[in-house]
């Protein structure tokens, strides 16, 4: 994937906007109905966001960190994709509403949970955070600057995967919890 920092931004920032969109509508709902699971294996709408939040506590601080760091650029700039990175956006990107199933790791699976509309609040506040750090990084080489994975900190990717792997994970959990919904 190759673009410019601009086009690969406003993209995100769009996504961010309809889930954002989506998880306010959840808190018309009522506890019941946010823990309500269709088996005891599925997650509950107010576990596919707690999961979420549970990237976003890893995520967030790090991309923060990587853009303070970052060296900033006068104009906008090309973003290329690194072979693992694009496969990770890709692999959490909904495609024609088809979904990838995969296992969560054990640090992120919020199974079981005891959630309340705290975890709805904790979510759009971290969607702030997230939206300004892509805002900020209009400035900077998305290609050049690198950030960690939750996975291993041995492994880094550019941040523009990073944002691309974030937003698209967003994304498939929001899809996820409305399905619950219907």
């Amino acid at each position: 994937m190759q673009t410019t920092n601009n086009l690969l931004i406003d993209e995100l920032l769009v996504i961010i906007e309809d889930t954002n969109s989506a998880v306010k509508k959840f808190k018309e709902l009522s506890l019941t109905q946010l823990n309500y699971k269709k088996s005891p294996e599925s997650w509950s709408i107010l576990e596919c966001i707690e999961h979420l939040n549970l990237y976003g506590d890893f995520y967030l601080p790090e991309i923060q960190k990587q853009i303070l760091k970052a060296e900033k650029v006068s104009i906008a700039s090309t973003v290329k994709s690194g072979l693992l990175g694009n496969y990770f956006a890709n692999l959490m990107k909904v495609k024609n509403g088809e979904v990838k199933k995969m296992q969560s790791p054990k640090d992120k699976n919020p199974l079981n949970s005891q959630l309340s509309f705290t975890t709805i609040d904790r979510f759009l506040k971290q969607q702030q955070l997230l939206a300004s750090l892509l805002t900020q990084s209009k400035t900077i080489n998305l290609t050049k600057t690198k950030s960690a994975i939750s996975l291993s900190n041995l492994v880094k990717l550019r941040l523009g995967d990073t944002f691309r792997f974030l937003v698209y994970h967003i994304d498939r959990h929001i899809q996820q919890a409305e399905r619950v919904l219907k």
